[in-house]
This record gives C-alpha cells, sequence and structure tokens, in this order.
C-alpha cells in the first residue's frame, strides 16, 4: 500500500468510494447523508488530497487549512476495506505533513453519536473542540446551510 497526492484522474474512483461508504449511514437511520452527493470534482481539484492505494485507490482524505490547523474535509475508505486502519494511517499522514508545514493540529468535523465518527475518532486521540477558531466556526455553519444539524456534529482535533 502506497499514500500519495491523489491525481485529477483519481477523482472519479474517490467520488466513487465516498458513494459506497456513504451507505453506511442507512443504518443508523441518516439516509440523507446516504444520500448526499459526492464531493464535487472542483472542490476535490481545491483541495490537498492524498489517496492510499493498493494497487487502486481504496481509501482517500481532502485537506484545506482553517485556522491554523490541517482540516479533514473528507476522509473514506472503501466499505469492503473497512477495519484495516486506513483511515487512520491517512489521518497520521495528514498530521505530519502538517507537522512538517508548521501547522499545530488536524481538526475535523464529524457526528456526535455515529460509531464510526466522534467515537472512532477519540480512539485516534482526537478530542472535542470546546472554542472552535472563526475558520472552523464557518465549516460547522457551512454544514448547517447544507441540511447538517449543528447539534449533532463536534469538532475535533488532535495535536500534531
Amino acid at each position: 500500500m502506497l499514500i500519495r497526492v491523489a491525481a485529477p484522474e483519481d477523482f472519479p474512483a474517490l467520488r466513487a468510494i465516498e458513494a459506497r461508504g456513504g451507505e453506511a449511514f442507512r443504518a443508523v437511520g441518516m439516509p440523507e447523508v446516504a444520500d448526499d452527493e459526492p464531493m464535487p470534482l472542483a472542490v476535490l481539484a481545491s483541495l490537498r488530497v492524498w489517496v492510499l492505494v493498493d494497487p487502486e485507490p481504496v481509501a482517500w482524505v481532502a485537506v484545506a487549512v482553517v485556522d491554523g490547523g490541517a482540516h479533514v474535509e473528507q476522509v473514506c475508505t472503501a466499505p469492503e476495506r473497512a477495519g484495516e486502519r486506513l483511515g487512520a494511517a491517512l489521518l497520521d499522514h495528514v498530521g505530519a505533513w502538517a507537522r512538517g508545514d508548521g501547522l499545530v493540529a488536524v481538526t475535523l468535523t464529524t457526528f456526535r453519536d455515529v460509531p464510526w465518527n466522534a467515537p472512532y475518532y477519540r480512539r485516534l486521540g482526537f478530542a472535542e473542540v470546546a472554542e472552535p477558531g472563526p475558520g472552523l466556526r464557518e465549516v460547522v455553519a457551512r454544514e448547517a446551510s447544507h441540511g447538517l444539524d449543528p447539534a449533532a456534529r463536534v469538532v475535533m482535533a488532535r495535536a500534531v
């Protein structure tokens, strides 16, 4: 397995991984999340994106710099590869990149009570951010404008 910068020709496969991974939200009563359109190609192109290949893409992470941290806009693993710690490997990669770039943390927003969301990230060393900075508050507001209930979401960070 190899983590590398995603190329534009990877983007359709990454969107397909996201769509397949989103299906798990149906089992927790969140069909609207499962039905959500994967990240648009133009948005993928505007972010730092790394892909884990084996030899084809099996997981990926998209990152933007927000409030001095590497903010994870999306991390996805192909459902058939769940449990292999691929997402954790990608988050560690982002942390190493962030540290090398002088950033202070890896941040993300996620669902508070979905088992493979906040509880999973806590196991990986992330903690809830009590006072998100202005950029992270803007991320939460953007999510709310797309129908995600801010009360069901949590901002988390892990120091690098």
